[in-house]
């Protein structure tokens, strides 16, 4: 491990990561890479995926949460920890403070999935629920930091978070190269992120000729037109989407200024296209995952990110989904 993770520089390094992945060894689900049957006809495409499904609480978030917690000082663990999160870093960020013995608050959305919800709670962390529409869950998290000196574990612009989330494609590149395959593209679901930017500091350093994508919802593409413009973009507070893990603000300054530098492209896809993908995912790989975490394939199945005669890893970033929501879609293909 690294000698002195406090001194870390504000943007993580593959060294980091190389630590991060050191940090949750035996604590992390080494989530395998799945070969996923494609019908393009062509021998040389290649489909595979990575299904942080698979992982400790259901997605990628318990890497960074464990990552960022076990860098603390005992000090800083005295008062516990405090997040705010839909639900997937919610839940990693409990999972591991309980795996630390420190108490854990999580600021949640009340509209939030109920299953997310309960998990977090059974999991041991006290919930405390906001309106997403007129409250600032920020807000509400820096108060009960400042009132209880908790540290606030941020759900992705943060050093600690992203080198966590770098250790999935950190483990793509290893299990590429153990196998003697080449690597042509990994395409990522992007909210806030954490995930994406951890993926291309891997991937850029183990596997630079490979392109690295980023997928965000409708509505919700705040990553694709700063991509553009250059400058951070914000989302419409109205906009709504089945993604609800990928439902963030804006991009991270952060992760922003790391994606910015290293991602070859953006793309969004449709609710109705996520959840073609959640369906294809379960009938073709019997895979659970989440809207936010289907957003990739969803870009793959749609053809918006053309992949014939390559071969690709898509991350499939979690799988705690509405049951109703699930049932619903796999049996009529309605969202409502």
């Amino acid at each position: 491990m690294l000698e002195d993770p406090d001194c870390m520089s504000n943007e993580p390094t593959i060294e980091h990561i190389h630590d991060a992945a050191e940090r949750i060894a035996g604590h992390a689900v080494r989530t395998p890479l799945i070969a996923y049957p494609l019908s393009d006809g062509n021998p040389n495409t290649r489909l595979f995926l990575k299904p942080e499904t698979l992982q400790r609480t259901g997605s990628f978030k318990f890497r960074g949460a464990y990552t960022k917690i076990s860098r603390l000082s005992p000090g800083e663990r005295a008062n516990g920890v405090v997040a705010f999160s839909s639900g997937n870093h919610a839940q990693g960020v409990a999972a591991a403070a309980g795996l630390h013995g420190i108490k854990s608050t999580i600021v949640m959305p009340e509209d939030a999935p109920a299953i997310k919800i309960n998990n977090t709670r059974n999991l041991g962390a006290e919930v405390i629920l906001y309106d997403r529409y007129s409250e600032d869950r920020e807000a509400i998290g820096e108060k009960i930091s400042t009132d209880t000196g908790a540290v606030m574990v941020r759900p992705f612009d943060d050093p600690d978070i992203i080198s966590g989330q770098g250790t999935a494609a950190l483990e793509i590149a290893q299990d590429m190269r153990a196998t003697n395959q080449a690597l042509d593209m990994v395409i990522s679901p992007c909210g806030g992120g954490g995930l994406l930017a951890g993926t291309s500091l891997s991937i850029s350093s183990l596997s630079p000729e490979t392109e690295i994508w980023g997928v965000e919802p409708e509505g919700f593409d705040d990553t694709l037109r700063s991509f553009r413009s250059g400058t951070r973009e914000g989302n419409d507070p109205a906009n709504r989407t089945i993604c609800d893990a990928l439902s963030s603000p804006m991009p991270g300054e952060l992760t922003f200024g790391i994606n910015r530098k290293l991602v070859s492209g953006f793309v969004s896809v449709s609710d109705i296209e996520t959840a073609n993908a959640m369906r294809e995912a379960f009938v073709r790989a019997k895979l659970v995952v989440e809207p936010g975490g289907a957003t990739a394939l969803a870009a793959v199945l749609s053809g918006k990110i053309p992949v014939a005669g390559r071969t690709v890893v898509v991350i499939c970033s979690g799988g705690n989904v509405d049951p109703d929501l699930y049932s619903r879609i796999l049996t009529t293909g309605s969202l409502d």
